[in-house]
C-alpha cells in the first residue's frame, strides 16, 4: 500500500472521532506548553540576570563586610562593620593590576527639596564609581578627588530621586537636604533599573565617602568594596591576594573564619542563577510528566480503536494488506495525534509566554531550540506509545477478525 493512501485512512478514521482525538491530545497539548512557557521563562530570568550583571560593570569584584559566625550565627554579606577605608586604601596601593577602586559606605535616610520629600539610599563612593559601573550621566556630572578631601557637601542623584524630587525640573546645580544638610546637586545618573534582588538602583543619592561617614551616616565602617581589575584574566589572582591580605589586616588565622568575602562577577552569577536553575528543573519534571501522561492516553485510546475496528482490520487483511500496512496505519494515526498536540502545545505555551510576559512584566525568552525539540518529542511520543496498538492490530487473525462482532 501507498505511504499516501495510508496517511489518507489514518486521518480519515480520526476525523470519525474529532471531540475523542482532541481529548487525547490534550496531556500532550498541556504538556508541551509547560515545557516551553517553563524553558521561556528561565531563559528570560537567566538572561536578566546576565544583563543585571553586566551592568556591575567589566572585571568588577565585590569585597563585602560579613561572612562570620558570632554565637552560631553568621552576619550575612554587608551585615557586619568590619571593612574600613583604611583596607580600601591598602587594596588600591598593595595589589597590582588593579584599574579602579571605590569602598561603599551605605544607609537610608531622608531628602528634602522644599515641600517634596523621600527617604531613599545615601552611599558613599570615590569619584571613580561610577566609570567602575559603567554608569553614565544624563546630566551634569561626577564629583572629584578634592570634594572628598574636603568632605563637601556635594551628590550626584539617581533618576528615580531626580523625577521624586524634581518632576520634570532639572535638578543639577540644585540644592537637596539630607538629614537637613544642604547639599548641592551635581550630576544625575541614567537609569540602571533594579539589581539582582530586585531592588532599585535608580533610587539612591552618591556623595564622597568622607562625606557619607562624617555628615550622614554616623559610622565610618563601609558595606563593600568595589574592585575592578585591569584584565580579566588577572581576577583571579587579584582575589587571592585581596584574601590574603585582609586576612593580614583583620588577623584571620586558620582557626578562625574570615569576616569578609570577596566576590567575582562570576560568583555572583552562579548564586544568582542556581535557585532559578532549580525551579526551572522542577517545573520541567512536572511537565515531563504531563507528556508522559498524554503518551499513556494515546496508547489507551489507540488500544481502543483497535478493539472498534477489529472487524475493519480483518477485511482489510482478507483483501490484501499486509501486517506491515496495518501496522504503519495506526503508528500514523498515534502520531498524528501526538504531533497535533504538539503544535497547537507549542502555540499554546508561546501565547502562554507573552501573556506572562505582558501581565508580570517579566521578559521571557522563547527558544527556537525549544520549540524544534517539543515538536520532536511530541512525535517521538506518538512512535512509542502507538506502537504496541498499532502491533496488535497488525498482528490479528483475519479470520478471527471478520468474526469479530
Amino acid at each position: 500500500m501507498r505511504i499516501g493512501s495510508t496517511i489518507f485512512i489514518a486521518l480519515r478514521a480520526l476525523m470519525r472521532n474529532k471531540m475523542r482525538s482532541i481529548l487525547t491530545s490534550l496531556g500532550i497539548i498541556f504538556g508541551i506548553a509547560a515545557v516551553i512557557t517553563t524553558v521561556s521563562i528561565g531563559n528570560g530570568a537567566k538572561t536578566q540576570m546576565e544583563e543585571t550583571i553586566a551592568a556591575m560593570g567589566d572585571n568588577v569584584m565585590i569585597v563585602l563586610a560579613g561572612n562570620f559566625n558570632s554565637g552560631g550565627r553568621s552576619s550575612g554579606s554587608g551585615g557586619a562593620g568590619t571593612l574600613t577605608l583604611a583596607d580600601a586604601e591598602s587594596i588600591g596601593k598593595e595589589i597590582e593590576g588593579i584599574q579602579r577602586l571605590s569602598p561603599e559606605a551605605r544607609g537610608d535616610a531622608r531628602a528634602t527639596v522644599g515641600s517634596q520629600n523621600w527617604f531613599t539610599k545615601v552611599t558613599g563612593v570615590l569619584p571613580g564609581y561610577f566609570e567602575l559601573r559603567s554608569w553614565p550621566f544624563s546630566e551634569g556630572e561626577g564629583f572629584s578627588d578634592r570634594d572628598v578631601s574636603a568632605a563637601a557637601k556635594v551628590a550626584v542623584i539617581g533618576a528615580t530621586v531626580a523625577r521624586e524630587l524634581f518632576g520634570e525640573d532639572s535638578p543639577v546645580g540644585q540644592i537637596v537636604r539630607i538629614k537637613g544638610a544642604p547639599f548641592l546637586i551635581t550630576g544625575v545618573l541614567s537609569r540602571k533599573g533594579a539589581n539582582l534582588f530586585g531592588q532599585d538602583q535608580d533610587d539612591a543619592i552618591f556623595m564622597p565617602v568622607t562625606s557619607a561617614t562624617k555628615r550622614i551616616l554616623g559610622f565610618t565602617y563601609l558595606r563593600s568594596i568595589q574592585v575592578q581589575a585591569a584584565n580579566k584574566a588577572d581576577i583571579p589572582a587579584i582575589q587571592d591576594q585581596i584574601i590574603q591580605l585582609l586576612s593580614q589586616r583583620h588577623r584571620i588565622t586558620a582557626d578562625k573564619e574570615a569576616d569578609f568575602m570577596v566576590r567575582t562577577q562570576e560568583d555572583i552569577a552562579q548564586m544568582a542563577t542556581a535557585n532559578s536553575k532549580i525551579m526551572t528543573l522542577l517545573l520541567s519534571i512536572i511537565a515531563s510528566v504531563s507528556l508522559l501522561v498524554g503518551g499513556i492516553g494515546i496508547m489507551n485510546i489507540m488500544l481502543v480503536s483497535v478493539t472498534e475496528r477489529t472487524r475493519e482490520i480483518g477485511i482489510r487483511l482478507a483483501v490484501g494488506a499486509h501486517g506491515r500496512d496495518i501496522l504503519l496505519q495506526f503508528v500514523l494515526e498515534a502520531i498524528t495525534l501526538s504531533s497535533l498536540g504538539g503544535f497547537l502545545g507549542i502555540l499554546l505555551g508561546v501565547s502562554l509566554s507573552e501573556l506572562f510576559s505582558s501581565v508580570v512584566g517579566w521578559n521571557v525568552l522563547i527558544s527556537t531550540q525549544a520549540i524544534l525539540i517539543s515538536f520532536s518529542v511530541s512525535a517521538v511520543i506518538g512512535i512509542f506509545f502507538g506502537f504496541y496498538p498499532a502491533m496488535k492490530a497488525a498482528r490479528l487473525d483475519p479470520i478471527d477478525a471478520l468474526r469479530h462482532e
